[in-house]
């Protein structure tokens, strides 16, 4: 289906528009990405998407077209962990922390993100040594070599960074934030997801698995990021074995404050930042443990 297509089965009147098959989202997706469809058309699919609220299906066909767009091989990733949240109410991203434990303890952990929060996850990166790759190609080498890494998506796909930065001029996020925090480029067995908005917890753990992901995690986490509040109770959404669960984590601490309010840095962090960081570790954990052989 062209992308023009797509855009006449979204928008026909009361009665006679429907959503798009996954089959007929990956097919529009493709065109966008190959270039070949006018600006006026993506901007048309994607607003209308939005208007309309995006299914499982709809995501997951798109994920599929930009997976195949990057042609890259799954080598070493254990676990997958994106970083597109636009981040307006954080403070200290944590999540870095957490995910550099989670690859201490033996699971390489691949990171990678766009949007205006990424100065302040390079700055993380920096006060904690861990590697930023210039590519696709060397992120897998930082990889095998450190356990963890950072990759940009402009180094991954400018194509994908262009529909994702469609946001400044729409003045609206678009489904394309949802398609990046399932992306998985290399194919990792285990994905963590943050979410801003709870309802996309299950939209996001319902298309990853139409795609057959085997280990999944979604959390509504400090601005959007996979990150848990130590204080709070947490609804975690996700696939074990390729089976949806749902569950909820009891508060770790006593401690309600903001994570904005959490003092020390990344590499020193205060007692509530280091709460914060094993968190999101026993979180992100649900992701993987069942996929480890005893």
């Amino acid at each position: 289906m062209s992308v023009t297509h797509a855009v006449a089965t979204l928008g026909r009147g009361p009665g006679r528009a429907r959503s798009l098959t996954e089959g007929e989202a990956e097919a529009a997706m493709e065109e966008v990405l190959s270039g070949d469809a006018a600006p006026e058309a993506v901007g048309a699919l994607l607003m209308l998407l939005r208007m309309k609220g995006e299914t499982a299906e709809e995501i997951a066909g798109f994920v599929r077209a930009a997976r195949r767009s990057l042609d890259l091989a799954a080598r070493g990733v254990a676990l997958d962990w994106p970083c597109y949240a636009a981040g307006r109410t954080r403070g200290a991203p944590w999540f870095l922390a957490a995910a550099q434990r989670v690859a201490q303890q033996g699971t390489p952990v691949l990171l990678h993100g766009a949007g205006p929060q990424l100065p302040v996850i390079r700055a993380g990166l920096a006060d904690l040594g861990v590697t930023e790759a210039r590519d696709a190609g060397h992120a897998l080498d930082v990889l095998e070599r450190d356990g963890i890494a950072f990759v940009a998506l402009s180094a991954v796909s400018p194509a994908l960074l262009r529909l994702l930065e469609l946001r400044a001029v729409f003045g609206l996020r678009s489904c394309i934030n949802t398609v990046l925090r399932m992306l998985n480029p290399f194919g990792a067995a285990a994905q963590v997801q943050g979410v801003f908005h709870p309802s996309y917890r299950a939209l996001q753990a319902d298309a990853a698995a139409l795609l057959g992901q085997p280990g999944l995690v979604c959390l509504k986490g400090g601005g959007g990021e996979f990150e848990r509040h130590p204080g709070k109770p947490a609804t975690l959404f996700g696939l074990r074995r390729g089976v949806r669960f749902e569950t909820v984590l009891q508060p770790a601490i006593g401690d309600t404050r903001r994570l904005t309010e959490a003092e020390g840095t990344l590499s020193a962090p205060c007692a509530f930042g280091r709460a914060t960081i094993n968190a999101t570790v026993g979180a992100a954990a649900l992701a993987f443990d069942h996929l480890v052989p005893a």
